[in-house]
């Protein structure tokens, strides 16, 4: 049998630290030994589920001792506790510089850091475990959800699927690369981990899966019900509300696609499909400044990507900075020639520049590159938001 599915939140729990209590008269214990009753008395008090009585005895306990790996590596683990993640980190930060070899502190400050989307930090803090000891299960399955958030599918390929065996039968191994290797558009591995995660019948992860790969072929109508699903299952899962964003937007349903961008955010503000699609639709609701500071959060996620270059010359071209956004959308046609959105909206703003010659010939590209999809196929439409025609 297949176990439950582990979410990344409940990977590692924070493990108490048992203590002893001294048995010496109060009166005559040293700081060391009032240290020790102290951080006992945290753990009694943490184990009995009041965990602000625990913060205070290890708090007095790591007055007396600092340097009580213990007693500050449990206080972290009750700051968590209570999603003061910042406070946390720093705790678990001065645990290491008294011992960096405490794996298991490391792993805490890792999840320390992804749950206060610190994800950058987090991924850091798991690679360097990783070197350390590249057998430990969490670590690696941490990281991948780091890198996957990132949208470095890539590294996510070549962390997971040397561990094939290791992983065998955890479906949310199968979930991180399966995913990865279907936005890869590597459909026929990323089959096969689809198919892994239905073995025991349907999943939330499951269903977001298929659902990506319809998205990946253009089929948002077959998208849609699987990931309203997956949703309903499982709403926390990475990604989840992104992808059924998109399938919302591309179905005309705007409204609920910008409801479900702003979900995502609020558990990952770095999504970067996200920002940049609550912009463009902002964007189009001509809420400019908006629209703006969603798009520059992707562009600084991804800053040379296409997509980016193109909603920031479309938040140029709504603010009548024509030159500017001529100048990006240059950039964007040279740097992808296929482009063709981006052709589309260059000759607008040569038209509106007055600039018939070039506005004629970016017209011209336009037409050479819907008849090559046609030939090809493919019925991939421009990038959305785009007009379907340039004013004469």
């Amino acid at each position: 049998m297949i176990p439950p599915l582990r979410t990344i939140s409940s990977l590692l729990l924070p493990v108490l630290v048992l203590a002893t209590l001294a048995t010496a008269q109060a009166a005559a214990q040293t700081d060391e030994e009032r240290a020790e009753a102290e951080f006992a008395k945290g753990v009694g008090l943490h184990q009995a589920g009041d965990v602000m009585g625990a913060i205070q005895s290890y708090e007095r306990a790591l007055a007396l001792d600092p340097a009580r790996i213990e007693a500050r590596s449990n206080l972290g683990a009750a700051l968590a506790h209570l999603s003061r993640f910042d406070e946390a980190i720093e705790q678990y930060r001065q645990a290491l510089e008294v011992d960096p070899g405490q794996n298991g502190v490391r792993l805490n400050l890792g999840l320390a850091q992804y749950k206060a989307l610190r994800i950058d930090e987090a991924a850091g803090t798991f690679q360097e475990l990783l070197q350390t000891d590249p057998s430990l299960a969490a670590a690696r399955l941490l990281l991948a959800d780091c890198l996957l958030q990132k949208g470095r599918d890539e590294e996510v390929v070549e962390l997971l699927l040397p561990r094939e065996r290791q992983f065998e039968d955890d479906r949310l191994y199968a979930y991180l690369l399966g995913t990865a290797l279907v936005r890869r558009n590597d459909t026929e591995r990323g089959q096969v981990y689809i198919d892994r995660l239905f073995r025991d019948g349907e999943s939330a992860e499951g269903l977001l899966l298929l659902g990506a790969q319809y998205l990946r072929r253009n089929d948002h109508r077959e998208a849609l019900p699987r990931l309203q699903k997956a949703v309903e299952l499982k709403p926390e899962l990475p990604t989840a509300h992104t992808l059924l964003g998109i399938a919302l937007m591309d179905t005309g349903d705007r409204p609920r696609a910008m409801a479900e961008f702003r979900r995502e955010l609020q558990r990952n503000p770095d999504d970067f499909e996200a920002n940049l699609r609550l912009g463009l639709l902002l964007r189009d609701e001509d809420q400019v400044d908006l629209a703006g500071d969603y798009i520059a959060r992707a562009a600084r996620l991804r800053p040379n990507h296409p997509d980016v270059l193109y909603a920031q010359a479309r938040i140029r071209l709504a603010r009548e900075d024509l030159e500017g956004a001529r100048a990006i959308l240059e950039q964007l046609v040279s740097v992808a020639p296929d482009y063709e959105g981006g052709h589309v909206l260059l000759g607008t703003v040569f038209y509106r520049l007055q600039m018939r010659k070039e506005g004629d010939r970016e017209r011209a590209i336009v037409e050479k590159l819907k008849a090559a999809r046609t030939a090809s196929g493919s019925e991939e439409p421009p990038p959305a938001g785009t007009p379907a025609e340039d004013p004469r």
